[in-house]
């Protein structure tokens, strides 16, 4: 009988023995083989998209093996193939999302190739923008700290253990986007437990590393962040990089603060099958590469240093190529998912906001003496923070005071608004605090607070101001629990202090947009119009299992007609309920926001005029909006006139009145008329902003011209 070859000394492989290094070349192996498979598959056409981690594979068996899955926390990258398989998803899992069928266990066929996730795991959902990973991971590592902070973490957050960290990655020109650098100023601000990987290939597709970062290394140009542990290695020697690895993981774990390991890699193929690197990359570079490949040293490697035998890596190969070609199999015949899976879990199943569960709205106020809408709010905070201890508030000068021992000597700034005054001298600053003053970066840790069972009520201080978050609130808080197939979920409550009529609130503190946000499926967006609207309105957002953007508009913060007594802390109102706020036989009124009042005045002033009787409907919630209530009114009246803040063209109004005149065309007597802002931003001068916005007059003038008909 042949005598195996003997590993001489475990040490000097950094404590792996030699079935610990077979297993690792035999995931790297996988790895690939999944690559090629797809990419067999995708000329075939049985696939739809192929993108590879080709080249990537050392470096990552090397970090799946120092981490622990189901007790770390990831947020890998799609070259992360052989992480996730180290981490132990399986080839068929995989499969089953190139050919999208309804098993694919990440998402169920809704997201692309590469994109993998396991709630068993703690593999987060995976996007395609390229960088919103790294604000999602430090919320998901500040959840934890906030936990401890407050007191019994593990009933606090899912999966926690005290020397838990997570883990983010991406390649080294994802570096380049600006959430990479507000995240690494929040975890060293915080010292939070998150190891970066940036996997350096050299190209974001054609574009070489010398071109997306200054000097051409990403290590050096983040040295200066404070606390930040950063190891380079070459990431195609998987020992090497495990022991770099090993070295960060118990950096995070100490609670030193975050790490980051830049490791060198190849990218043997182009960057996916969309792309051609002939095009752009020399043929010896790309034979540089090959000399430099993983799969092919490693297996040199091992058979040197007599780990394993030509033989014994003849059969991990065979085992592998089987392994993948009946997982191949099974997911080409699996079936699709059926078409009406398409609109599952754009919402939460579980809780419906609209139901009646929702609604006290019949409750009468038991509080005495009126109240702001500011007022309504900050007491609808307080009374939800009492009841769940899960609520963290925080935003740009949110806190009372962060300097802690200044609180018994100042008064406090609780907001520029005043809304969260005194909520952190309450509850404390692990749960009211402040941040930079970047969206992206509030937005971004939202997602992460949530995805661990907190309940993120991020403030947006102006609306004006939302658009460096638009990345994360486009493409990742409502699309979470839908592309995750209803594995995760992201609900929050993104409060915003919106609209105009400020007399010199101007360009940049007067905007609307509630229709950018309408637009998107699984984001609820509600704008109550009245303090005890704002009161119950907010206790509902509080209470969904949904990302909610409530929209409080500064005008009506501090108005008198408005204002209403506390109603108590379990008064609640549903989502997509309107209220009519004045009874009407002759014309409806659709509006919302700071035009309710206007278009009640509006509607007063013409009945004394003329006798005409206009009902006046506030919608209060805009997604959903209460269609029911819009059809009764408008079949009463027979006229529908739609009035909004916002600019008239491609406004929130226009497609209210486009669904009036396309369903209840036969109920019409005249047009659908809207009266909305001009075509233009708002302005400094008072004259000009009073041109510019819809007042008293024009409603007046809609409902003279309409009621003609």
């Amino acid at each position: 009988m042949a005598v195996q070859p003997q590993v001489d000394s475990i040490e000097k492989y950094y404590g792996l023995d030699k079935e610990t290094m077979l297993r690792m070349f035999r995931t790297m192996y996988t790895s690939r083989r999944l690559d090629d498979k797809e990419i067999n598959l995708k000329r075939l056409n049985k696939i739809f998209f192929q993108i590879s981690g080709a080249g990537h594979e050392a470096v990552l068996v090397a970090a799946g093996l120092a981490l622990r899955p189901g007790y770390d926390w990831f947020y890998p990258y799609y070259r992360d193939r052989a992480l996730c398989l180290m981490l132990g998803l399986r080839p068929v899992d995989m499969l089953m999302q190139a050919t999208g069928a309804a098993a694919d266990p990440s998402s169920g066929g809704r997201q692309m190739p590469s994109h993998w996730s396991s709630p068993r795991l703690n593999i987060a959902p995976q996007s395609s923008p390229t960088g919103t990973q790294f604000l999602q991971a430090v919320g998901c590592a500040e959840a934890a700290y906030r936990a401890e902070l407050i007191g019994n973490p593990e009933s606090l957050v899912t999966g926690y253990y005290s020397d838990g960290i997570v883990y983010v990655s991406a390649g080294e020109c994802t570096t380049s986007e600006g959430e990479f650098f507000e995240s690494l100023n929040t975890a060293c601000n915080l010292k939070l437990p998150v190891l970066y990987l940036i996997e350096d290939n050299g190209y974001a597709i054609s574009v070489p590393v010398e071109v997306q970062t200054a000097g051409g290394s990403i290590s050096k140009l983040v040295a200066g962040f404070p606390g930040l542990y950063i190891q380079e290695v070459d990431g195609c020697d998987p020992l090497a990089s495990y022991q770099v690895m090993r070295q960060a993981v118990s950096y995070c774990r100490e609670r030193r603060g975050p790490a980051l390991v830049h490791a060198h890699v190849i990218r043997p193929y182009s960057h996916s099958l969309s792309d051609d690197e002939v095009l752009y990359r020399p043929k010896t570079e790309r034979e540089d590469d090959a000399l430099h490949d993983p799969i092919n040293t490693f297996a040199a490697f091992l058979v040197k240093e007599g780990v394993a035998t030509p033989g014994d890596i003849d059969r991990l190969k065979k085992e592998a190529d089987d392994e993948v070609n009946l997982a191949a199999d099974e997911a080409v015949a699996a079936p699709k998912p059926d078409r009406s899976a398409a609109t599952l879990y754009v919402y939460s199943p579980e809780v419906d906001p609209t139901s009646a569960a929702f609604d006290s709205e019949d409750s009468q106020p038991a509080g005495s003496g009126q109240k702001t809408m500011v007022d309504l709010i900050n007491a609808c905070l307080k009374d939800e923070m009492a009841r769940d201890e899960h609520i963290v508030v925080f935003g740009e000068d949110v806190a009372d005071c962060s300097r802690e021992e200044y609180l018994e000597s100042v008064k406090g700034k609780g907001g520029v608004f005043k809304c969260t005054y005194n909520l952190q001298r309450l509850y404390g600053a692990a749960r009211v605090f402040n941040t930079p003053l970047a969206e992206d970066n509030i937005i971004g840790r939202s997602v992460g607070l949530a995805t661990r069972g907190l309940k993120p009520v991020p403030e947006i201080q102006f609306f004006d101001y939302i658009w460096p978050a638009m990345q994360q609130l486009r493409n990742e808080v409502p699309l979470v629990r839908w592309r995750s197939n209803n594995n995760y979920k992201c609900p929050m409550v993104i409060r915003v202090a919106a609209g105009g009529y400020l007399s010199g609130g101007a360009i940049y503190h007067s905007q609307s947009g509630e229709s950018i946000f309408t637009h998107l499926p699984g984001l609820r967006v509600v704008m109550p119009a009245t303090a005890l609207d704002a009161n119950g309105l907010l206790r509902t957002a509080l209470r969904s299992d949904d990302p909610v953007m409530f929209l409080e508009h500064k005008h009506l913060y501090r108005q008198t007609h408005n204002k209403a007594a506390y109603p108590g802390p379990d008064y609640m109102i549903p989502f997509g309920k309107a209220r009519v706020v004045r009874e009407g036989a002759d014309l409806s009124i659709i509006t919302f926001g700071a035009t309710v009042q206007r278009s009640l005045v509006a509607a007063r002033a013409v009945q004394e005029e003329s006798g005409l009787s206009v009902e006046v409907l506030d919608l209060r919630s805009l997604s959903p909006y209460d269609w029911d209530a819009i059809a009764g009114s408008v079949s009463k009246t027979s006229r529908a006139l739609v009035v909004y803040e916002d600019t008239r063209a491609w406004g929130y109004g226009a497609e209210i009145a486009a669904r009036i005149s396309d369903e209840l065309f036969d109920q019409l007597d005249a047009p659908v008329r809207r009266v909305a802002a001009l075509n233009t931003y708002v302005a400094y001068s008072p004259p000009l902003e009073d041109a510019i916005l819809p007042q008293v007059a024009d409603i007046t003038a809609a409902i003279v011209d309409l009621s003609r008909y």
